[in-house]
């Protein structure tokens, strides 16, 4: 068994949790990174890749859009391509009240700095000619788009080791503790000593917070997710409806990823399974949106693990028993856009004891009188 001492612990690989060892190296503090499988590898990597902050609840917009901005600069930051594009993401209303949702949330999300552009069916057409008939009209957020979620995890890991952070995969954690003068992290072949720790165990967050007193009652998520080969191109934006039931985008080599619904997921081993009867749901509803892909062949499907709070906002900032112990996890499938600056927030969490952005939404102690299990179906879409 190793014994290895740093400033801080963290559990987890995903965006976040490498984005925040990459801060906190640049800050000047020795880090390591505890990651189960591969760095990347869970909610961070297996998630439909949109870079949105249309649709989000508004106490995320602050962050949504701090990170947008990170966005922009994130290959040079990286030294790789993660294949960020600002497609735009267009949100379509398939009837009137569906319309209206977009109205009014086009209305409040003003109020917070993010312009959308509503598109009757006239002006939407006149853009989108190949969208199918039952689409009565559009909310577009230009400045979003779509990245490549297999890629931004690694690279993060990457460029945190190397600035010098030990970044251990294949080490899943078994417990951790406070003495009260800093945290005992047990992992798999390693011990981590640290004077603060931070928690960004994805679904299991709940768990790691829970050996601290807390409660924060983390339901498994599952995204059920398909591919096709590659096409000619044809879909220009990241494409959203009203509800969250199906979503589509093209990749740059031509593939059309889209998902919709839930897969299966197994919490005990951390695996999950996309649902063919799920997959071929999500394929009706894309073809009511886009009819031109009717002929397009399905190469693959999957699903992956994520961690869904009852209220669908993240919690992040500190623990309200443990000094030093800091929280980022349960994102609710829309946590993939806002990676880059939750590592950020985490490292001025951990460093100045603050945030430059408003955290109180987010806090754990919201939960702190929970009872019972949970369980949702709200709708995905990342």
């Amino acid at each position: 068994m190793e014994n290895l001492t740093v400033d801080v612990a963290i559990i987890g690989g995903g965006i976040a949790a490498c984005a925040a060892a990459v801060s906190l190296r640049e800050a000047g503090l020795s880090v390591a990174v505890l990651e189960k499988r591969l760095c990347g590898a869970g909610a961070s990597g297996v998630n439909f890749g949109g870079v949105r902050q249309q649709g989000r609840d508004f106490s995320e917009l602050p962050l949504s859009r701090r990170s947008r901005v990170l966005w922009d600069g994130l290959n040079a930051r990286l030294a790789e391509d993660v294949g960020f594009e600002a497609t735009g993401h267009i949100k379509l209303a398939r009837c009137e009240s569906d319309m209206a949702v977009l109205e009014a949330y086009a209305r409040d999300a003003a109020g917070h700095g993010l312009d959308l552009q509503l598109l009757g069916p006239n002006a939407l057409r006149a853009e989108m000619p190949w969208l199918g008939p039952a689409i009565v009209g559009a909310s577009l957020s230009p400045s979003d788009g779509q990245a490549n979620p297999r890629v931004v995890g690694p690279a993060f890991a990457r460029l945190a080791r190397r600035l010098g952070a030990e970044v251990r995969e294949h080490a899943p954690v078994r417990h951790a503790v406070h003495d009260g003068s800093g945290f005992t992290v047990e992992a798999e072949g390693v011990t981590v000593r640290s004077r603060s720790l931070v928690n960004a165990a994805g679904a299991y967050g709940g768990a790691v917070a829970g050996w601290f007193g807390e409660t924060a009652p983390v339901a498994p998520l599952s995204p059920n997710m398909v591919v096709t080969e590659p096409l000619a191109p044809l879909v220009t934006r990241s494409i959203g409806v009203v509800g969250g039931d199906v979503y589509v985008r093209q990749t740059r080599r031509g593939n059309v990823v889209l998902g919709g619904g839930r897969g299966t997921a197994d919490i005990a081993d951390g695996l999950a399974r996309p649902v063919a009867a799920t997959s071929l749901g999500a394929m009706g509803k894309t073809l009511t949106l886009i009819p031109d892909l009717a002929h397009a062949q399905v190469i693959r499907s999957w699903s992956g693990l994520d961690g869904e709070m009852p209220d669908h906002i993240p919690v992040i900032g500190p623990s309200s028993t443990t000094p030093g112990l800091v929280h980022a996890f349960g994102f609710s499938g829309h946590g993939f856009q806002l990676g880059p600056v939750v590592g950020e927030i985490l490292a001025e969490l951990v460093t100045q004891g603050r945030s430059a952005s408003p955290l109180h939404p987010f806090r754990i102690e919201r939960f702190a009188a929970w009872r019972g299990p949970y369980r949702s179906e709200g709708e995905i879409e990342h």
